[in-house]
C-alpha cells in the first residue's frame, strides 16, 4: 500500500492510496484545522498522513469519502482526536 500526498492549494490537498484498488481523495486541511489538532506541532502533510493511516487501519481505502475536511474524521471515528494528541506527543 502506498500513499502519496499533492498540494493543489494552501488548504487543499489530494490524497491517492494504492491498495487494491486505487482511490483519490481531495482533502481540506485549514491553518485552523492544524492548530487545533496538533497545536501546529506538526505539517498538513504530515497530518493527512497519519490521518490516512488512521482510517486505514479502521476501513479499506474505498469507504473513505472521496473529499471531505479533515475534522469530518472524528464524526465517523470518536477517538480521532485522542490519537492525533497521543501521535503528536509522541513525535
Amino acid at each position: 500500500m502506498s500513499i502519496s500526498i499533492k498540494k493543489l492549494s494552501d488548504d487543499v490537498f489530494e490524497v491517492i492510496v494504492a491498495k487494491t484498488s486505487t482511490t483519490t481523495h481531495t482533502v481540506t486541511v485549514t491553518d485552523q484545522s492544524l492548530t487545533d489538532l496538533t497545536d501546529d506541532n506538526a505539517t498538513k502533510v504530515q497530518l493527512l498522513e497519519f490521518s490516512f493511516n488512521f482510517l486505514l487501519e479502521r476501513e479499506p481505502n474505498t469507504s473513505i469519502l472521496s473529499s471531505f475536511d479533515i475534522n469530518v474524521i472524528s464524526r465517523y471515528f470518536s477517538d480521532y482526536r485522542d490519537e492525533v494528541t497521543r501521535w503528536c506527543d509522541e513525535s
